[in-house]
């Protein structure tokens, strides 16, 4: 009986949780686009009297806790008020901080990505830098390092030298990452800047170079991510689309994200504030219904249905006050639809939460 109990039992919670996903599969597709607004509980506040500088990026784990890379940027005279935050900033579903940690000796100050594997470990780059790294979750002990940490792959290995997109795993100035949950490989987009490589360079999940590919019309490369679909999908920041890519570098599709100004300038010449496709993630479905764009030229956050590669709603404008961007610099999505946007300028992280 007892044995007999148990096998139901496990039976209920994997059919209930197959039911779940179904569920969540549906009501994305059928309860039209979602409006979002932002939780301004979220994050509680920081310990310690922290000063953040600038955030580079955000990610999500496997428990829906947010990481946050802290560059330490911070303004002369902010430490006379207060204390230097961690470079990594955890914080739980709720807004505590729960964990931290800083390595000048393993991290370059400029974070730029983050991203956590199938396992949950941790990845983590800074542009410029040579490398890109793997850790542990909680960053205790590095894993893995691919590429050689303070040499860059230029002519003569600094910024100042000539960037080579060379056939290796050397970088110059990598800007995301994402790890193949199928076979393990990493995906590299090594362009954060004008001055910088522009490729997709692609490694085994020991680091060792497999392929790489130059992606058309752009001059920074400066997000990535793998969808469900097994396609690659690519920020072309300056020229407002995302490029959709196989995993041996064909182009597939092209999504354009038009943009136009709030207010026209004077002159008619329209200038960028930063590019409309800067970071990129997918809403939480099997069928990842949906894309959310950071659009820094609009300050908002553009939402799209990533199969017709259509705009259908957004939310966000320029300000300071909670929901409001100053350099939204990157993006997460937790597995409940919450969507967590980090800001560069505006040195801060928000959360916003589905009204609809």
């Amino acid at each position: 009986m007892k044995t007999s109990f148990l096998v139901t039992v496990g039976a209920c919670a994997a059919l209930a949780v197959v039911a779940q996903v179904v569920g969540a599969s549906r009501s994305w597709a059928q309860s039209g686009a979602p409006h979002y607004e932002v939780d301004a509980s979220w994050p509680k506040p920081l310990p310690d009297r922290w000063v953040l500088g600038g955030l580079g990026g955000v990610c999500v784990d496997a428990q829906d806790h947010v990481v946050i890379l802290n560059r330490q940027d911070i303004l002369e005279g902010e430490l006379d008020a207060g204390r230097m935050a961690p470079s990594i900033i955890e914080f739980d579903p709720a807004g505590n901080v729960v964990h931290s940690w800083s390595n000048p000796d393993l991290l370059d100050p400029r974070l730029h990505s983050c991203h956590f594997d199938k396992e949950n470990n941790f990845w983590v780059a800074s542009a410029p830098s040579g490398v890109v790294q793997k850790f542990t979750h909680d960053g205790s002990k590095l894993l893995l390092r691919i590429g050689k940490k303070g040499v860059l792959d230029s002519s003569d290995g600094t910024t100042k030298g000539k960037p080579l997109n060379s056939s290796f795993a050397q970088f110059h100035m990598p800007s995301s990452i994402s790890v193949d949950r199928d076979n393990g490989d990493v995906y590299v987009s090594d362009g954060e800047g004008r001055n910088s490589n522009h490729r997709v360079a692609v490694t085994d999940r020991d680091g060792r170079f497999l392929r790489q590919w130059l992606p058309e019309g752009m001059e920074t490369v400066h997000c990535l991510t793998i969808g469900h679909d097994g396609l690659v999908y690519v920020c072309n920041r300056d020229n407002a689309r995302i490029q959709v890519y196989d995993k041996q570098g064909n182009l597939k599709r092209t999504i354009e994200l038009p943009w136009t100004p709030v207010t026209m300038p004077a002159d008619g010449k329209i200038k960028q504030f930063g590019g409309a496709t800067v970071a990129i993630d997918f809403s939480p479905d099997p069928e990842q219904t949906y894309m959310f764009v950071v659009n820094q030229n609009n300050a908002q956050i553009d939402v799209v249905d990533r199969k017709a590669g259509k705009p259908v709603s957004s939310f966000g404008s320029i300000g300071k006050q909670p929901g409001q961007f100053d350099q939204g610099h990157g993006i997460a999505v937790d597995s409940k639809g919450n969507v967590y946007v980090a800001e560069n300028r505006g040195r801060r992280v928000h959360k916003f939460k589905i009204v609809q």
